[in-house]
């Protein structure tokens, strides 16, 4: 088969569509035929050499995938070849095809085509893992998405909209706080232009920022107010004001989803599955494309995705 190979650490350019060896199902794993891939900032992580696959991942960046099942292993429950389902990687879905456990597998939602549904597995899960599983955002309590255009971001404030909660977020655009607010954004700062801690404050925070925001961030919980961090992407450390933690009984989490055994992603996928799923099949929330890349050309998915310009999922089409 054929995958996109990272040649050396680098830019997009390391990105190369190459001949490997065909995957092949062990115990309790499916191998999908990929119909499309979801492009991530943690595959440019990867490509830049700071992210590394977990053991026994494939080397190829894609953390999710939407495709057709084409072989089964032993120990599979509930899937057979045939059937059309979109998954949850370790990596390996910038590929023509993927091994993947049983357990990380979903069916193609109601209303979706097989193109878009790979925009919703890595979305999906960690949003709802997040913040309704860890966090337990409840009806008419405030969510507060950093990076609101990304495809969390668009995904988060779909779905907690959905379920009743009131949802603010940051951007760095006038045009991005527009397409924000259609998809149902209660307020929207321009962190260019102001303090989001002046003017913003929330039960649970969604953050992908890390060290730049925590300051702002314990400013902006309620008290009780839950925070988790998902990514690192204004750095590593900085300083915590544990007495303002303490004054407002908050609380902070910091999680990955990628290197988690398959049992714990499992849980995850069967939960959205039960719970997500029903809202997407309604139309209550979509996944937000912004562009449908050749795979083969995945190293201008990435230059997109570096500019930060895209407001949703880019993904990989085969």
């Amino acid at each position: 088969m054929r995958a996109i190979d990272i040649t050396a650490p680098g830019g997009p350019e390391v990105l190369e569509w190459r001949e490997v060896p065909d995957p092949r199902p062990e115990q309790g794993e499916v191998v999908i035929e990929v119909t499309a891939a979801g492009v991530n900032r943690a595959d440019v992580h990867q490509r830049r050499g700071f992210y590394d696959p977990p053991p026994g991942a494939p080397p190829y960046p894609g953390l999710e995938v939407s495709g057709v099942v084409a072989e089964v292993g032993d120990g599979v429950e509930g899937f057979r070849p045939g059937d059309e389902v979109c998954a949850l990687l370790a990596g390996g879905g910038y590929a023509e095809r993927v091994a993947v456990p049983w357990q990380q597998l979903m069916p193609v939602p109601d209303g979706v085509s097989p193109v878009r549904a790979a925009a919703l597995p890595e979305v999906a899960c960690t949003v709802w893992s997040n913040v309704f599983m860890l966090a337990r955002l409840r009806r008419g309590e405030t969510l507060l998405v950093h990076g609101g255009a990304s495809g969390i971001g668009t995904f988060a404030v779909q779905l907690a909209k959905a379920l009743g909660s009131r949802v603010v977020t940051t951007v760095g655009s006038a045009e991005k706080a527009r397409r924000l607010t259609e998809l149902g954004a209660d307020e929207v700062v321009n962190y260019r232009e102001e303090d989001f801690a002046d003017r913003l404050s929330a039960d649970v925070i969604l953050d992908i920022i890390g060290a730049k925001y925590l300051a702002q961030n314990i400013r902006a919980l309620n008290t009780g107010g839950r925070m988790v961090t998902i990514g690192l992407q204004g750095g590593a450390k900085a300083e915590l004001d544990l007495g303002a933690l303490l004054t407002k009984r908050a609380s902070i989490h910091g999680t990955t989803l990628r290197a988690r055994p398959v049992d714990e992603k499992g849980a995850i996928v069967r939960s959205v599955v039960d719970n997500v799923w029903p809202l997407v099949s309604a139309g209550a929330l979509r996944p937000v494309v912004y562009a449908e890349v050749p795979m083969a050309e995945a190293a201008e998915a990435h230059r997109m995705l570096d500019s930060g310009e895209h407001i949703g999922k880019i993904l990989l089409v085969r």
